[in-house]
């Protein structure tokens, strides 16, 4: 009997920890899209000198960084198989019952909301914002309120892409409600965009060097798929190119 299909999964780092660990918070896909677009663009060229006053001399293969990376693509939720599958997870099919979908939704949209690092909640948060604004005394000088950011995430798209992103847009469409206006049906349409290791330097989360070993696992199993195909064809392909003078 074949193996279930894997479902893909987003998973973002909880600001709460437990021992120092981020807490995940795996959102796997109730049902896998059936179509996802990938888009690329190219990587920025270098800035030239100041000084150069000659363009035309400029490398055109020239980059700096690495390519820009999106994905894209619409999940759809459904109660109904939640409450249907009640004796594999009945904890999904009580929420289902109550609620429809909107726990998944929420898990969804919580992905958008920033937190304040290192700001002790939100007693924190107003103590930062006062000392910023000269209320607290004593300390005369600018204190920066803590930097917010929105979740980590990572992409799981089998174990072949595991890439770190940032959702930048999220579009709800709502069908159908139960008596209390849970919508029990929905679809929802995702784009993300994948962090590059010079993206994850700057970042504040403790979870980034595993983002960082997630891309470059990536980009390594592309290079090996890369080098694959290079030998599937070649030799025809070669024999047609013309030679050097």
């Amino acid at each position: 009997m074949a193996g279930a299909t894997i479902k893909g999964a987003l998973i973002s780092f909880l600001p709460t920890a437990i021992g120092g660990i981020p807490l995940p918070n795996v959102i796997a896909f109730q049902i896998n899209p059936e179509t996802i677009s990938h888009t690329w663009s190219e990587a920025a060229p270098p800035k030239p000198p100041a000084s150069q006053q000659t363009p035309e001399l400029t490398d055109p293969l020239a980059a700096s960084g690495l390519p820009g990376e999106t994905f894209g693509f619409t999940l759809s939720l459904d109660a109904n198989e939640d409450v249907a599958a009640a004796d594999a997870n009945p904890v999904a099919a009580g929420l289902a019952q109550l609620g429809g979908v909107y726990a998944r939704l929420s898990a969804l949209e919580m992905l958008q909301y920033p937190n304040t690092p290192n700001s002790g909640g939100l007693l924190g948060a107003v103590s930062s914002a006062i000392s910023a604004a000269g209320l607290g005394g004593g300390n005369s000088g600018v204190q920066l309120v803590p930097q917010s950011e929105v979740p980590l995430v990572l992409f799981v798209w089998g174990p072949g892409r595991i890439l770190p992103v940032r959702v930048t847009a999220l579009t709800i469409t709502e069908k159908l409600y139960n008596t209390t206006l849970n919508p029990i049906h929905a679809d929802a349409q995702v784009t993300l965009r994948v962090l590059t290791p010079d993206d994850l330097t700057a970042i504040q989360s403790d979870m980034k060097d595993v983002a960082k070993a997630a891309y470059n696992y990536t980009l390594g199993l592309r290079q090996a798929g890369a080098l694959a195909n290079a030998g599937s064809a070649a030799a025809s392909i070669v024999g047609m190119l013309p030679t050097p003078l």
